[in-house]
């Protein structure tokens, strides 16, 4: 398959999704073409390209921190919940049932 990026043509030989591929570089089009509207005529479609990267990679990593707080949030409530639980069990196992005397 053939994509377009940045106006150049690269052909991509890859197992992946054709429809997937074309909508990726679709974003980093996309992108390019903000910077362009929002003053960056000048620069070359490699610094554009370089900017689009830096970008992505930045949201990229900002995604994975608040993905491993929301694991850390979620593992920590889970934990409280058992301890919780396990509190209850012993209390409920500590006292007599009904038919006891």
């Amino acid at each position: 398959m053939t994509l377009e990026i940045g106006g150049a043509k690269f052909k991509i030989v890859s197992d992946a999704d054709q429809t997937h591929l074309a909508d990726l570089a679709g974003i980093v089009n996309e992108r390019m073409q903000k910077l362009t509207a929002a003053g960056a005529r000048s620069a070359s479609s490699a610094q554009l390209l370089a900017l689009v990267s830096l970008g992505l990679a930045d949201e990229l990593k900002a995604a994975k921190h608040k993905l491993s707080e929301a694991d850390r949030i979620s593992r920590t409530a889970i934990a409280n919940a058992i301890a919780r639980i396990d509190e209850q069990l012993a209390v409920d196992a500590a006292r007599p049932s009904d038919g006891e005397s």
